[in-house]
């Protein structure tokens, strides 16, 4: 019996590590919403956000180019990357902002932009992102304002490329063509027609 006390005192101890062990020190999520100019802005201002990077999501390496995914004749999609610190914030908490942030009753693109490379997706890298993303868009379901279904492809993470770097935070090195470009586009005002006060830029 004295013996059993101290392994099972040990036991419980690194049973009590294991659950309060942080997670990783940062994770990456992959989201599509239309322009990915568009899609940075929303991420960055949450807390544990560490960077977003515009880039094409699937489609093969040799065509992840923008005179390319532009043209609508590859599989890519434009997307954000969002590094996150998961000890900061959840990715269910990133899904809320991805949420009101796109029109997912459009299954021809985003807004004034259309085709198969401005369409909407989440890609997840496994089992618990997927269950994330399934429940979020149940719970968002309720809450848009819309005709139709949602029309957003929730699929597994196949693969990711970097836009160029001039779509890099292209709505902070050019303040006065991003704004004219959304208001134009019409992104604002068919956001808060979808989502109302939830809607967020």
């Amino acid at each position: 019996m004295k013996k059993f006390i101290p392994a099972l005192a040990m036991s419980l101890i690194m049973s009590a590590f294991m659950v309060s062990a942080p997670q990783a020190a940062t994770a990456k999520a992959v989201f599509a919403g239309g322009c990915f100019w568009c899609m940075e802005g929303p991420f960055d201002k949450l807390k544990g956000v560490k960077a977003t990077t515009s880039g094409y999501a699937a489609g093969k390496k040799s065509t992840a180019n923008y005179s390319q995914v532009s043209s609508g004749s590859t599989q890519h999609v434009e997307a954000i990357q969002i590094t996150y610190d998961p000890n900061v914030i959840s990715y269910a908490t990133l899904l809320k902002t991805y949420w009101v942030n796109i029109d997912p009753f459009d299954a021809r693109g985003q807004f004034c932009d259309k085709g198969h490379q401005y369409t909407t997706a989440i890609w997840t890298k496994n089992n618990e992102e997927r269950q994330a993303a399934l429940a979020s868009q149940t719970a968002f379901k309720k809450l848009a304002k819309g005709n139709g279904g949602f029309k957003i492809n929730i699929t597994n993470y196949v693969s990711f490329y970097p836009a160029e770097e001039y779509h890099q935070n292209y709505y902070k090195k050019n303040p006065i063509r991003y704004k004219y470009y959304r208001g134009g586009c019409g992104r604002d005002r068919r956001l808060k027609a979808v989502w109302g006060k939830l809607a967020k830029h």
